[in-house]
Formats: structure tokens, sequence, C-alpha cells
């Protein structure tokens, strides 16, 4: 039994790292798209953004983001805290 869950879990990690390198490719390639063009973000976009970067931590969102940096992140994860009732 324990050989199949770590079967499984081997798996599921892999299949993890393949769908993370595809979206890593394809936002790399759309922003490629906007050739130089600075995307503008709506506040929404901003806050699903600093929450689930805030989670990765400054260290793993320095390796993934392609649209903004960390530096953005923390910056829109203060003022979300900031205006929080």
């Amino acid at each position: 039994m324990e050989l199949l869950v770590t079967a499984l879990c081997g798996w599921l990690r892999h299949e993890q790292n393949n769908i993370i390198a595809f979206l890593r490719e394809e936002n790399r390639v759309l922003k490629a798209r906007l050739e130089g063009q600075r995307l503008r973000l709506d506040d929404s976009e901003r806050r699903r953004l600093a929450e689930l970067g805030h989670r990765l931590g400054r260290r793993v969102l320095g390796q993934v983001a392609t649209i903004v940096t960390p530096d953005t992140i923390a910056r829109v994860g203060y003022m979300l805290t900031d205006k929080a009732p």
C-alpha cells in the first residue's frame, strides 16, 4: 500500500511540475506579445496576485513571476492590509 501511495505522489508531483512549466512558458509568450507595452492591472487583479504571491514568498515569486515583481506584490499586499477594516 505504501508503495502505491509513493508512486501516486511521484506521478502527481511530475504532473504538477509539467503544468507549472507550461504555465510559465505561456506567461512568457504572452508577455513577449506585449512588446514592451505596460500591462495595466485593475485592483481585483492586483489583489488576487498579491494574495497568491504572498503565499509563495518573495524568493519563489522572484523565480516564477513574469508580469509583476516581488516588490510590486509586497507593496500591493501592504496596501491591502493597510486598507483592511
